[in-house]
């Protein structure tokens, strides 16, 4: 049975990149009074997470007053693709303090990206701030840099972390977001197949890899039992904005008849908004979550 939740995009969307702790109680509260009862939570680079660690307590207790459960935690550790051992070392010391977030918090998946190589940008950078559209992005390629090295040091540092989350009874999820190392449905079967760890799987997120042209039935298809996870919004493929549902191309009913099919019963998340959002992030939310209820009622897929 699939379970609708929320992402934390709404949070940010609604209060900033990241939402000081004081909003990340009121985003909180936000998604239970919009009817959520499973909820996304993250932790932006290491000052941030270590506030939410800090806080957990207070964070966890508001979320079960409110009937809220957490589907997924989200550290944001830009290091956990550095070449540098010092910095990728830091990195899953952190990403192990986020792991006993995640199992504190009563979540059993954890989520980390692949973000960008080490390439010198002129001009825009790709995730500056949460999602950005429409950008032109102009890279140098330094001249020591290899793309093989780096592969391989994020397929080492990916194994790391997987065995960690493994030890802590939880899921590895990565998402191929526009712009980042991983970026396709291919590329991150390539990467699962060569971490080969059973609890490392993927987040398919509708709004990125529609933006990427790519057929959204055939992703869910090749993906297959390492789908773990889905983000939903919309857009006209041609940029990663992330629309309200039915507001975009995407192909909603072939998607998810693929999804019935292949027997997917996790969490699909309202992953609505962004910097470039107008309107109303509540209002567009709300819409985003009866569309999608109203397409699974149509499609006989059962949904808690």
């Amino acid at each position: 049975m699939m379970k609708i939740g929320c992402a934390w995009l709404y949070a940010i969307t609604k209060y900033g990149y990241p939402p000081s702790i004081e909003d990340t109680f009121n985003a909180i509260r936000d998604m239970a009074k919009l009817g959520f009862k499973y909820i996304e939570i993250e932790g932006l680079a290491y000052d941030n997470l270590k506030e939410v660690i800090e806080r957990r307590k207070e964070i966890k207790e508001l979320a079960d007053s409110l009937g809220l459960k957490f589907m997924n935690f989200c550290p944001i550790i830009h290091d956990i693709v550095s070449v540098d051992p010092s910095k990728s070392e830091k990195a899953l010391k952190y990403f192990e303090k986020a792991c006993e977030l995640a199992v504190y918090l009563g979540s059993d998946m954890i989520q980390l990206d692949s973000f960008t190589p080490p390439l010198e940008f002129v001009g825009e950078v790709p995730y500056k701030e949460a999602i950005s559209f429409g950008l032109q992005i102009r890279v140098r390629i330094p001249p020591e840099f290899s793309w093989k090295k780096f592969w391989d040091n994020l397929v080492n540092n990916f194994r790391k972390a997987a065995k960690i989350a493994a030890d802590h009874g939880l899921k590895l999820l990565m998402e191929p977001r526009v712009g980042e190392t991983v970026s396709n449905t291919d590329a991150m079967l390539r990467l699962i197949d060569a971490v080969g760890m059973d609890n490392f799987g993927a987040v398919l997120d509708t709004g990125h890899l529609h933006a990427q042209k790519e057929i959204l039935p055939l992703s869910a298809l090749k993906l297959g039992d390492k789908l773990f996870y889905v983000h939903v919004s919309d857009n006209d493929g041609r940029d990663n904005y992330h629309l309200g549902l039915g507001k975009g191309t995407i192909d909603w009913e072939g998607l998810f008849l693929v999804l019935k099919r292949i027997g997917f019963n996790g969490f699909i998340a309202i992953d609505v908004g962004g910097s470039g959002f107008k309107g109303d992030i509540d209002a567009e939310v709300l819409q985003s979550k009866r569309f999608l209820e109203d397409l699974m009622r149509r499609l006989d897929i059962p949904v808690e």
